[in-house]
C-alpha cells in the first residue's frame, strides 16, 4: 500500500467556548468581593468603562428631578397622563438592589492596610536570639525549628538531625529540651503523648494523676479505658473521669495558635428578609462597581464614523473604540445578567424551602441541583455555578448556598427528609442521651425508625461521623 502526503477539507461541527462566553461563566461563578475587584481591573483596562460614583449618580438624579418639575409646570392639564413608561426603568433590576440609608453614604473610607502576621517558625526564632546562646547551640535550636510542622511537632527524627549537624545525639536532645520551652506550651514534640506532657509540665501538674495517665497508661487513655486506669493505679473511676476531662482541655495541635493564615470573613452575596409574610430576595452588591459607557468617548465615536476620506491612523483608532466599546456593553449585560440569574435561583430556593425559613433545619426539604434547574429553566451547571461558594444572610442565619441542597431520607407517610435535617436529628438524640449509657448506632437507627424515618445503622454511623462525634463506647461516662 503507497502512503503519500495529501491536504484534505472538512466540515465538522463542535461546540466552542467564545473568549465572551468564558468570562461571563466566570463572572456567573466568583463571589461578591472577587467580582469588585474584577470590575477594578476591568475599568483601568477598558477606557470606555467609567465607575459611576454616588456624588454623579445624584446630580443626574438631581437634573432628572428637575426635568420633571419643569414638565409639570408647562402642563397645562394636572390630570393629563403620565408620559413616561415607568417599565422602562424597572427592568434593569434598580430595585433588587440593596437600600443603602443616607448615614452610611458618607462613611470615611481608610486605606486598608496590610497586617503583618507572625508565623510559628518566625515565633520560635525571635524567641530564641531572646535567650543569648551559644552560637552552636542556637544553630542546632535553628534547625529544630525548621524541622517543626504547623502543628507544632518536629517532625525530623533526632538521630538524622543530629547526622546532618555532625553534633551527638545527646545534645539534640538537650537542644530539644530548650525548644519544648518556648511559647506556645507544647511546641516541639513529637507525638502527642509528648505533646500533653509538656503542657502539663509549663502548668506545673508533673506527677499528677493526668500526668500519670498519659506518661504511664497512654493506650488505655486513648482508649477510655477508665476502669482498667483506675486498678492500675489505684484511685476511682470518676478521679480517672476528672482528669480525662482536664486532659481533654489541652491542646493537641499548638502550632495552630501561632497562624500566620489572615482570616476569613464570610460576606453574604444574598439577602433574604421577612416583610409581612414574604421573603424578600436582595442582592448585597452595593460595593460593587456600577459600571456604564464613559461619556468622555461620545464624541470621538461621532467622529471616526465609517468615512470614505478616513485615513489610516482614523480607521485605526475606530477600530479600536469600536472592540473596546463592544466589549464594555457585553461586560455591562454579563453583570446585569449574574444578577438577574442569582435573584431567580435564590427565589426558587426560597419558594422550595418555605418550611425551613418559618419553622428552621428540621423542616429543610432534600432539594438537588436539576430539580432548581428545571424549574427556572436553565442548565444544572449554570445553577451549580451561581452556588459555589456564595453566602446568603437569612432570619435563621448565614448559609452557603449549597446548604440548601441535599439528598433525601423516605419516611413511613411517604414524603422525604432532607440528610441534613438527619444529622440535626441524630446530633439532638445524642446530646440528650444518658453520658452512662450511651446511644449505639443501631438504637439511634430505631429511635429514628421509631419517628418514621428510614435509615440504616450504617448510614447513622456515617452522618455521626460527618459530625465529628464519637461512637458510643468513647462516650460513656461514669459521671
Amino acid at each position: 500500500m503507497e502512503m503519500k502526503h495529501s491536504l484534505h477539507l472538512t466540515q465538522t461541527q463542535k461546540l466552542i467556548m467564545t473568549p465572551r462566553l468564558q468570562q461571563a461563566l466566570k463572572l456567573l461563578q466568583v463571589p461578591t468581593l472577587e467580582l469588585q475587584q474584577i470590575l477594578k481591573q476591568e475599568v483601568l483596562q477598558n477606557p470606555l468603562l467609567e465607575e459611576v460614583d454616588e456624588v454623579t449618580e445624584q446630580e443626574d438624579l438631581d437634573k432628572d428631578a428637575s426635568a420633571d418639575e419643569q414638565n409639570n409646570e408647562e402642563s397645562e392639564d394636572p390630570a393629563e397622563e403620565d408620559p413616561i413608561d415607568w417599565s422602562e426603568y424597572m427592568q434593569d433590576g434598580s430595585l433588587d438592589r440593596t437600600y443603602v440609608p443616607p448615614s452610611e453614604t458618607s462613611l470615611e473610607f481608610l486605606e486598608k492596610v496590610p497586617v503583618t502576621r507572625t508565623t510559628l517558625a518566625e515565633s520560635l526564632i525571635e524567641q530564641l536570639h531572646f535567650l543569648d546562646l551559644p552560637e552552636r547551640t542556637l544553630h542546632v535550636a535553628e534547625f529544630l525549628v525548621g524541622s517543626i510542622d504547623d502543628r507544632g511537632w518536629v517532625v525530623t527524627p533526632m538521630n538524622e538531625i543530629a547526622e546532618a549537624l555532625d553534633v551527638s545525639l545527646e545534645e539534640v536532645e538537650r537542644v530539644l529540651r530548650l525548644v519544648q520551652a518556648l511559647e506556645p506550651a507544647g511546641v516541639g514534640a513529637r507525638d502527642l503523648r509528648e505533646c500533653l506532657l509538656i503542657q502539663l509540665d509549663a502548668r506545673g501538674e508533673r506527677e499528677c494523676l493526668a500526668w500519670r495517665m498519659i506518661h504511664d497508661h497512654f493506650d488505655h487513655l486513648v482508649n477510655r479505658r477508665f476502669p482498667e486506669i483506675a486498678r492500675l493505679l489505684k484511685v476511682s473511676v470518676l478521679d480517672v473521669q476528672t482528669a480525662a476531662d482536664g486532659i481533654a482541655s489541652l491542646h493537641p495541635r499548638p502550632g495552630t495558635l501561632v497562624s500566620a493564615e489572615d482570616p476569613k470573613y464570610v460576606v453574604p452575596d444574598l439577602l433574604v428578609e421577612r416583610v409581612d409574610e414574604e421573603y424578600v430576595v436582595m442582592l448585597n452588591d452595593r460595593n460593587v462597581p456600577r459600571l456604564r459607557i464613559s461619556s468622555a468617548y461620545e464624541s470621538v465615536i461621532a467622529a471616526n464614523r465609517r468615512r470614505p476620506d478616513a485615513t489610516t491612523e482614523q480607521k485605526q483608532t475606530r477600530e479600536y473604540i469600536q472592540g473596546k466599546l463592544a466589549s464594555a456593553k457585553w461586560l455591562i449585560q454579563t453583570i446585569e445578567q449574574r444578577r438577574r440569574t442569582m435573584i431567580k435561583v435564590m427565589n426558587c430556593i426560597v419558594r422550595e424551602q418555605r418550611e425551613f425559613f418559618d419553622k428552621g433545619i428540621a423542616f429543610l426539604r432534600p432539594l438537588t441541583l436539576a430539580a432548581v434547574a428545571r424549574q427556572i429553566d436553565m442548565h444544572e451547571s449554570t445553577v451549580s455555578r451561581v452556588c459555589s461558594g456564595k453566602y446568603v444572610q437569612t432570619p435563621r442565619g448565614v448559609f452557603e448556598l449549597k446548604f440548601f441542597f441535599s439528598s433525601g431520607l423516605a419516611t413511613d407517610d411517604g414524603d422525604d427528609v432532607s440528610a441534613r435535617t438527619a444529622r440535626d436529628i441524630i446530633r439532638g438524640l445524642i446530646e440528650e442521651e444518658d453520658k452512662k449509657e450511651p446511644l449505639s448506632d443501631q438504637r439511634i437507627a430505631e429511635l429514628l425508625h421509631e419517628k418514621g424515618l428510614q435509615i440504616a445503622r450504617r448510614t447513622v454511623a456515617k452522618y455521626r461521623e460527618q459530625l465529628q462525634i464519637l461512637p458510643a463506647r468513647l462516650r460513656r461516662r461514669v459521671a
